[in-house]
């Protein structure tokens, strides 16, 4: 598995983003995640884009971090929101999400990001028992669907591990 930073608006990247919306489009009776993303919220050292390739370089997996501060949105300063992880169904259960999630961690600890926020959905029950196991514990609302009953928003500190 090689796991390598790549534009958020990379050809790999709109492949398995295409392949993450159907997915919510799915789950969430026809609805993907409309949350407003730019390539550039992703570019160091305000975020990062990550891919994780297969041994025979096909795109399996994404994740990325992008920088919040205060906001009528309800991020708080010093926040790195997680997006877009994402395992295609044939690569799950091989640890590449928490591989990914790790070294976002580890690159928005060195930005000086104070604490790695995400929000998901009640529909996605295996992202929710990843984070839990990683150590994000539920926090406010935040995001564009902090107002969605289905929404789940998480947080963990990136300062002092």
């Amino acid at each position: 598995m090689n796991i390598r930073p790549v534009p958020f608006d990379h050809p790999d990247a709109l492949k398995l983003n295409d392949q993450v919306q159907l997915e919510y489009a799915e789950r969430y009776d026809g609805e993907g995640d409309v949350t407003h993303l730019e390539a550039d919220h992703f570019q160091p050292p305000r975020g990062l884009y990550l891919i994780a390739y297969d041994d025979r370089e096909r795109p399996v997996a994404t994740g990325g971090w992008r920088a919040q501060d205060e906001n009528d949105e309800g991020y708080s300063d010093g926040d790195a929101e997680l997006k877009r992880m994402y395992v295609i169904p044939e690569a799950r259960g091989l640890g590449i999400a928490r591989r990914i999630l790790a070294l976002l961690e580890e690159d928005a600890r060195a930005a000086g990001r104070l604490r790695m926020v995400l929000e998901t959905g009640t529909m996605q029950p295996e992202a929710i028992a990843l984070y839990e196991s990683s150590g994000y514990e539920p926090c406010t609302k935040f995001g564009y669907y902090r107002t969605y009953e289905s929404s789940r928003c998480f947080a963990k500190p990136l300062i002092g591990r």
